[in-house]
């Protein structure tokens, strides 16, 4: 089974930007579709965006236009670049190896993302 760690959480202003990291164990990790998933206080986790091993990616409507979600296979990383944050997505972070959240077979703890003035 993958192992997975997520860094690059913090507290940033509305309107600021964050690259979060995601580092994956073992081989194969060219195979996997990666995707990034986040979860609010009292909410469901949701999906974010996710990568295919072919590149082709996939983003929610809310973060359309302002994340970018790219992988770097020779260094088994995944990473999620987020520009014009906004409150609403104050969340914590999780790296998953899988699609949407019902398939996702491995996930990392987890990095808070806080966006507030």
């Amino acid at each position: 089974q993958v192992q997975l760690a997520e860094s690059g959480g913090g507290l940033v202003q509305p309107g600021g930007s964050l690259r979060l990291s995601c580092a994956a164990s073992g081989s194969f990790f060219n195979s996997y579709t990666m995707g990034w998933y986040r979860q609010a206080p009292g909410k469901q986790r949701e999906l974010v965006a996710t990568i295919r091993s072919d590149f082709n990616t996939n983003y929610a409507d809310s973060v359309k236009g302002r994340f970018t979600i790219y992988r770097n296979n020779a260094k088994n990383t995944v990473y999620l670049e987020m520009n014009s944050l906004k409150p609403e997505d104050t969340a914590v972070y999780y790296c998953g190896r899988g699609g949407i959240v019902a398939s996702v077979s491995s996930w990392g703890q987890g990095t808070q993302v806080t966006v507030s003035s």
